[in-house]
């Protein structure tokens, strides 16, 4: 016999893929358990006049669970994860009966259809009861009345109600959601308002988030749902940042070009982000997402989510929403259900029936449904009298003028058509203005022979999974809108149409009504397997696992991401020392944020032109004016970047990566070798040039030993092609033989002379410190900060007394003359010998003498008489560096060998003032 796959033997799953396929075989095996263990299967389900009492098993079991307290459990399954569901309706409403007595109605929603199939998680809804409860009395009854039901309301006031629910989400969001745009009447006054229903909206959310806070237990997942709630995610990251919450939208998302209207469209995506695992309906909508993210903000987008500055990933994914399959297969066999469906074969008997179950709305394509339908009539004349519409459009929003009008048009419609095609006996459009039951609605399923779904835009669309679970006997066919979710899942069975092109849709009629009866139970098969499939239970644990799953993941992510400076200790070392080196970046580090909220990229100008935060001056006076204390600018900028911005203080400019070198009270002296090759920079800058021309906003910068191109500013995608071709072109033509380094940041490409780091540099740099400045103790403190790329973060290496000598890397390895590296670099400082560093003075400039170090060492140390030093303080020991005081630091990035971050050069000024006192 086979041995079985589940053993004791079985390996511990390690990826994020392995886990998950592990928890799906896990939920699979329990769910056939669960059914093996049922009972009575054959019994005859029961349904009251609106399903309440399915409702009523999904959402009770509190009370039951408090009943068995105290007794001890017989059932060796786990206790169930918490759910705590928040949506912005409840999937009960409440109806008040008097001061202290509420009667609970079952809500309609695709939502509530979703989730009434899910069984494996203890859930909790948590929303809106759709009722304004003012006193408290009321409030109380309520909340003990839904709480039977494991419902927790959020009370709020009419005035929200309508700035927030009518307002911003029905009259902003939806409809840019589904590409209608933002209303273009009364501009101006809806410009005015936008700004209180956005406040509105903001507030409402919080008031999600204060009542799921007051109920949250630890361990929980919390499951925010739709548009109504995008705000959500971020009250609760901010109020507990290891709660696991979830995000999903059952709406579409649209392009980017869309959302980008919206004057919120960067808040909005920013508290999803906060969220750990945002879903959408399909592939499309999640890839809208994260191009907003990449367009709108700036942030990088991976084929796994979105990650932000700081290196957090939000998990951006799809999960196909799906209905309790059985139930409606079940409902067919209720008597009630088939009494139904003999009355209408009876009352449609010989006729094609064809079927739309739709809210009237203006993304259903009523209109566009019932004209194409009308355009079959008109050329198939042999059908008028064998075929028969019922359109079901059930009322919503009927106070709103734009709803109005729309049911007057389709009125109209249907009306012209009777009139037209019609008989003192019969019409072929049958329109109810109202919605149907749970059983007339499973008969009417049962019973039609084409579904027509014409949405203009829709999330998912639910209707045609009801309709394919109900046709196993009949196989009818569905005809199924391109521009509905529900496409990309049963596009397979279904006949997908443009609503838009009527002639296309009543060419598909005309086919779905000639189609054999082989190739009609082909597709339904299809269909019919996926629908049974991916149910509702299978949707919810999808999502579920997957949330564990990331949060798993995001606490291993967060394990490599570098903790913040801590200020307290590094300032507390910097005072206790007596020898400090200060080495900082500039830009990114030391100049003023450039970045717009709101907006990609930032001041394009401003960030081109490299001027020093305003707020440094003081602090960077005060810091080179201490005897103590040396400071370093070391940067890819030019000489006369640096020259502009800190010719004034009194410390020391290292340019280019290091490859010019002086003192504020000095020339600049150049430290490149004398053999290196610059032939290349014409080749190079002539294809730099040609990018810049064909990538708007991007731009070159040409220096004495290096290029950069940069193209932050360029549209996000376009860049990286152009950056892409560009590395193609310069690798087979211009730099392919060489000598350089092609180096390449999130948004620039940059070649330079091969060996050029600010790593490699920093030797040289201290020996000239050395040999420049008297020296009467060891530096014992070292401050590395800045913005630097990959490439050049050896610099911060350089320094670490903990480093293996294998992981040293170049700017320990190959270290000029000037500094050597002694052979137990944890027990023995940092000497400089008796030698010194080829600087070479640039423009043909002699090198400036300087008395060796065994002379300087004499006068400094001797007693003024020229007495010859002792053997052991010849060899100084320039460096002797303690763990505790050496500070690396990255500026706004997180994967770096740094030991520490700092998210913003805003932070850098704050505590380099706390270092000046």
């Amino acid at each position: 016999m086979p041995g079985n796959k589940c053993n004791g033997n079985s390996t511990i799953p390690t990826s994020r893929l392995e886990r998950l396929l592990r928890e799906r075989e896990l939920r699979r095996n329990s769910r056939a358990s669960g059914n093996n263990e049922s009972v009575d299967n054959n019994k005859e389900p029961e349904f009251s006049e609106r399903d309440f009492s399915h409702v009523e098993r999904f959402l009770e079991g509190a009370a039951a669970a408090r009943q068995t307290e105290g007794f001890e459990k017989v059932d060796w399954r786990p206790p169930r994860q918490r759910l705590l569901v928040v949506a912005n309706r409840l999937p009960v409403s409440a109806i008040r009966r008097g001061e202290d007595s509420w009667s609970l109605e079952i809500s309609a929603g695709g939502l509530v259809s979703a989730l009434l199939g899910v069984k494996e998680f203890e859930a909790r809804w948590i929303g809106w009861a759709g009722v304004n409860v003012p006193d408290e009395v009321g409030q109380k009854a309520l909340s003990k009345a839904l709480a039977e039901k494991r419902c927790i309301p959020v009370f709020l006031d009419e005035e929200i109600v309508h700035q927030y629910y009518n307002g911003y989400c029905n009259n902003i969001l939806w409809p840019l959601f589904h590409y209608l745009g933002l209303p273009q009447e009364d501009r101006l006054a809806t410009t005015r308002s936008f700004q209180s229903q956005f406040d509105a909206y903001k507030k409402a959310n919080q008031m999600f988030a204060d009542v799921v806070n007051k109920h949250y237990e630890e361990g929980d997942i919390v499951w925010c749902h739709d548009y109504h709630l995008m705000f959500l995610p971020e009250c609760l990251k901010r109020h507990n940042s290891k709660m696991k919450v979830g995000w999903f939208l059952h709406t579409p998302f649209p392009s980017s070009e869309i959302h980008r209207m919206l004057p919120s469209r960067s808040e909005l995506l920013r508290a999803v982000l906060a969220a750990d695992l945002v879903g959408f309906h399909t592939y499309d909508y999640a890839r809208h997402f994260v191009s907003a993210c990449t367009r709108i903000l700036g942030l990088e987008g991976t084929p796994e989510g979105v990650e932000d500055d700081q290196g957090r990933l939000t998990r951006v994914a799809a999960f196909p929403i799906g209905i309790d399959s059985e139930r409606f297969i079940r409902a067919l066999e209720v008597p009630k259900v088939q009494d139904h469906m003999k009355e209408l074969k009876e009352r449609f008997a010989g006729r094609k029936v064809l079927l739309g179950v739709d809210r009237l709305d203006m993304i259903k394509g009523i209109p566009q449904k019932i004209l194409a339908f009308e355009k079959f009539l008109e050329e198939s004349p042999n059908w008028r009298d064998k075929v028969v519409l019922l359109q079901i459009a059930v009322p919503t929003r009927t106070d709103v003028p734009e709803y109005q009008k729309l049911t007057s048009q389709v009125h109209e419609i249907v009306g012209c058509i009777n009139g037209r095609f019609g008989t003192l006996t019969d019409v072929p459009i049958h329109h109810l203005d109202r919605s149907l039951d749970f059983q007339a609605l499973c008969a009417l399923y049962a019973i039609t022979d084409i579904a027509l779904v014409t949405s203009l835009r829709d999330g998912m669309n639910l209707v045609s999974y009801e309709f394919v679970a109900c046709q196993d006997a009949k196989k009818g066919v569905l005809i199924l809108s391109e521009f509905a979710g529900a496409a990309q899942s049963l596009g397979a069975g279904a006949l997908l149409v443009n609503p838009w092109n009527i002639t296309e849709v009543a060419t598909a009629i005309g086919k779905a009504l000639n189609m054999s009866d082989e190739v009609r139970e082909k597709r339904h098969k299809l269909n019919f397997a996926h629908v049974t499939t991916h149910t509702a239970q299978e949707w919810a644990e999808t999502f579920v696992s997957e949330l564990n799953d990331t949060v798993v993941e995001a606490q291993l992510r967060i394990k490599q991401i570098r903790p913040g400076l801590p200020y307290k200790e590094a300032t507390e070392q910097f005072v206790r020392c007596s020898n400090r080196l200060l080495i900082l970046g500039f830009n990114a580090a030391l100049t003023e944020p450039a970045d717009t909220p709101g907006r990609r990229g930032g001041d394009q100008i401003k960030e081109m032109e490299l001027k020093l935060h305003p707020e440094l001056r003081g602090p960077l006076a005060a810091l080179c004016n201490d005897p103590n204390t040396t400071i370093v600018i070391l940067s890819g900028s030019d000489r006369s970047v640096l020259d502009e911005n800190f010719g004034e203080f009194n410390m020391w400019l290292a340019a280019e990566h290091g490859m010019f070198l002086r003192h504020t009270g000095g020339d600049w002296m150049t430290t490149m070798p004398e053999h290196l090759n610059m032939e290349w920079v014409d080749s190079v800058k002539h294809v730099f040039e040609y990018f810049t021309e064909r990538t708007p906003r991007s731009h070159c910068e040409l220096r004495e030993t290096s290029l950069v191109w940069n193209y932050k500013y360029a549209d996000f995608e376009f860049g990286r092609l152009q950056a892409r071709d560009m590395l193609q072109h310069l690798w087979t033509g211009p730099i392919s033989n060489a000598s350089v380094d092609v180096v390449q940041g999130s948004r620039s490409v940059e070649v330079r002379a091969v060996g050029v780091t600010k790593g490699a540099a920093i030797d040289r740099i201290l020996g000239e410190i050395v040999h420049s400045k008297p020296l009467t103790t060891p530096i014992d403190y070292v401050l590395c900060v800045g913005h630097f790329l990959e490439k050049d973060e050896d610099v911060y290496t350089f320094f670490e007394p903990e480093l293996p000598l294998d992981s040293i890397g170049y700017s320990r390895s190959k270290v000029s003359d000037a500094i050597k590296l002694p052979g137990d670099r944890r027990s023995s400082p940092l000497k400089i010998p008796t030698g010194r560093a080829g600087l070479k003075q640039p423009h043909g400039k002699a090198p400036r003498s300087s008395p060796n170090i065994e002379k300087r060492m004499a006068t400094q140390n001797g007693s003024g008489h020229g007495r010859k030093p002792s053997p052991e303080k010849i060899s100084w020991n320039v460096l002797d560096l303690k763990k505790e005081n050496y500070f690396s630091c990255a500026v706004s990035r997180t994967r770096t060998s740094a030991r520490y971050t700092l998210g913003s050069s805003d932070e850098v000024v704050s505590f380099l003032k706390r270092l000046a006192g």
